[in-house]
């Protein structure tokens, strides 16, 4: 039997000859080679070329080499006498699904991102807080918002839930509030224990005059008088400001008698008859 009647033989329970399967064969092993040359190429050029990060890169090459191998598997598949149009129908069906639901969220990342560039309710160097996270803000990205906590933790929130949750901006005004609160024994002085607190916060450099500062009788509690002392600062000075007033109103009120008071409870123990 010569060689031609061989390969044109079919193979049993199909159309495909063995001349189909040999040429597949060399097409399977010619295109692995010619993937595995691209995709060293592909990769490369990504690292020569762009400031991209290694994980990006990797990703992108190995993204172009199931492309190509996917497209190497249509060709052995022509090959071999398939049709092969039914299925690269069903393939750019799956792909555009895939892609659907996948850049759903980048696309409203890449929204947000927009609006958040347009009405800046954040901006580079605030303090903000977003969606329970507190941070300083060190990029508005079209994808991302990245913030910096006071424990040096970067944090990436997606633009989205910056957006479409309420941000807490503490620095933007020039000016903010300081507060402290501390109760007073029910048997103290109430109005010596007030004048300290007032002539405390007067004295300090970097409470402002006006506002003035002002303490306020906030709740009748069951162990206490609640005290809420309120000075106004710049902002770049609040926080120094509200330290410096809880440590040393200790100080203050110990020196003028007034005792700071702590939960207690009286139990009062009856004999029954």
């Amino acid at each position: 039997m010569e060689i031609a009647e061989i390969l044109s033989f079919p193979v049993p329970l199909s159309d495909i000859t063995l001349e189909s399967v040999v040429l597949a064969v060399l097409v399977a092993i010619i295109g692995w080679i010619v993937v595995k040359v691209l995709t060293s190429v592909f990769t490369k050029m990504l690292s020569r070329a762009s400031k991209l990060p290694a994980l990006v890169i990797e990703f992108l090459v190995r993204f172009f080499s199931v492309l190509l191998y996917v497209i190497l598997a249509l060709i052995v598949l022509a090959t071999l006498g398939f049709d092969v149009s039914s299925m690269v129908l069903g393939l750019s069906a799956v792909i555009g699904l895939i892609l659907g639901f996948g850049l759903q969220d980048t696309v409203t990342n890449l929204a947000a991102g927009v609006w958040l560039a347009a009405f800046r309710p954040i901006d580079k160097g605030e303090f903000v807080e977003v969606n329970g996270i507190s941070g300083t803000v060190t990029s508005v990205g079209i994808m991302a918002t990245e913030l910096l906590k006071f424990d040096n933790t970067y944090i990436t929130i997606p633009n989205s839930l910056v957006w479409g949750s309420p941000v807490i901006n503490s620095t933007r005004m020039d000016t903010r509030r300081a507060e402290v609160k501390v109760r007073v024994a029910y048997d103290s002085d109430l109005n010596t224990a007030i004048r300290v607190a007032t002539d405390l916060m007067a004295a300090h450099e970097r409470v402002l005059p006006s506002p003035e500062p002002t303490v306020l009788v906030t709740e009748l509690a069951d162990s206490s008088v609640n005290l809420s002392l309120r000075a106004w600062a710049k902002t770049s000075d609040m926080w120094d400001v509200q330290w410096d007033l809880t440590r040393d109103i200790v100080g203050a009120f110990k020196e003028a008698g007034i005792e700071i008071a702590f939960p207690q409870v009286d139990i009062h123990l009856d004999r029954v008859q």
